[in-house]
């Protein structure tokens, strides 16, 4: 479809799939999912004030051609970011660096998938210089959808890892569609920032052109937890780097950064110390928080999506543990009970939340982690 109709002259487009939303001039997406049908409120857009309204069968499919039409308009340039573990600190990261000198919009939260990259792109304005576009996957084509869409100049793959082992079938098929995105660079004359101390990278890369960095060590006097956040730290740095921020500027910016939204937060509270880590898990992501942590009791959440491969991978986690000789272990989530942890194990976060009202934790430093499903941020409370 051709869009320059409702692109043309905008400096803005305001795009919305809440129909509570709908303002005067806006664009009404009216998406169906399993329990609300946005097509039920298409007369309620158009009376109050909807521009253009986007509906029926394929209205995901028409707003990510929108969202195309109009980065193309933009024309400016954009950095893909995906990877299994850090992608959101490493855009949050370089946002924080590039927005020392550019005028930047940036993936907000997790707006990563079919429907938050094309929203993510719809809110880009002629204001902005340039953008990050935070991409995720679970199945194989995922991020050659979401290249196709956002047509990035640039890319990072943080690093890739043992994540949706039920989606992509393998750790082979996790790289696979990853390097989607370094496949949609090569074939459009872009590049990829790589680290360089990551082999897998340069199997995925090829002949694409690079700009490299390596792993390093985390700076001083970050708000960041855990070693395995220095990746992450230099990734920024030579992305910046590269875009004429000075190494002082971007370190000055990062340690002003303080992680959100349950991501390498670290808490005080009046009882213990907490590192909150509990937005996502997986086995790479999970193994690499138990290595950097150094205190005396872990919360661990069960690790989901992994398919045949979640008995062994969690009792990997439960077999680290008893390495490491961890002096308090609280596990929550069905798939523990299937190891051989000689720990407690919990069904779910209410039962956490039970135990620690009757048993409370002080004086320890906690490791609270786990995926999203299992809700650890409810016990924080509790700590």
């Amino acid at each position: 479809m051709d869009w320059s109709f409702l692109i043309r002259n905008k400096e803005s487009i305001h795009v919305t799939t809440d129909s509570r939303k709908v303002t005067p001039g806006c664009v009404f997406v009216a998406l169906k999912g399993e329990h609300f049908d946005g097509n039920d409120f298409v007369e309620q857009a158009r009376r109050d004030g909807a521009e253009y309204i986007i509906s029926g069968e394929n209205a995901l499919v028409e707003l990510q051609d929108l969202a195309r039409a109009w980065r193309r308009e933009l024309g400016l340039p954009i950095l893909g970011i995906t990877g299994t573990n850090g992608k959101t600190t490493t855009k949050e990261l370089c946002a924080a660096v590039l927005s020392t000198k550019y005028k930047l919009y940036y993936t907000q939260g997790n707006l990563n998938n079919q429907l938050g990259v094309p929203l993510t792109l719809l809110n880009i304005t002629r204001a902005h210089e340039m953008a990050i576009v935070e991409m995720g996957a679970s199945h194989p084509g995922d991020i050659k959808e979401l290249v196709e869409i956002a047509e990035p100049n640039y890319g990072l793959i943080t690093n890739v890892g043992k994540a949706h082992l039920q989606g992509f079938g393998s750790f082979e098929g996790v790289m696979r569609t990853k390097a989607e995105l370094y496949d949609f660079l090569r074939a459009h004359n872009g590049f990829c920032f790589r680290n360089m101390d990551n082999p897998y990278l340069a199997q995925m890369a090829g002949d694409l052109k690079t700009v490299e960095y390596h792993t390093g060590t985390m700076p001083s006097d970050t708000h960041l937890v855990g070693g395995y956040n220095a990746e992450n730290v230099s990734a920024a740095i030579c992305v910046g780097r590269y875009f004429g921020v000075s190494e002082e500027d971007a370190l000055a910016a990062i340690r002003a950064y303080i992680p959100s939204n349950n991501r390498s937060q670290l808490m005080q509270t009046e009882k213990n110390t907490v590192v909150v880590d509990a937005y996502n898990a997986n086995p790479t992501s999970m193994q690499a928080a138990i290595n950097a942590f150094k205190g005396d009791c872990y919360i661990l959440g069960a690790m989901r999506e992994l398919g045949e491969y979640s008995h062994l991978e969690h009792q990997n986690i439960v077999n680290m543990l008893l390495e490491r000789k961890a002096e308090k272990v609280l596990l929550v989530g069905e798939e523990y009970k299937e190891t051989t942890a000689p720990y407690p194990v919990f069904e779910n976060v209410e039962a956490l939340c039970q135990y620690l009202q009757q048993e409370p934790l002080s004086g320890y430093t906690i490791l609270l982690k786990g995926s999203r499903s299992n809700q650890l941020e409810k016990v924080i409370p509790l700590l």
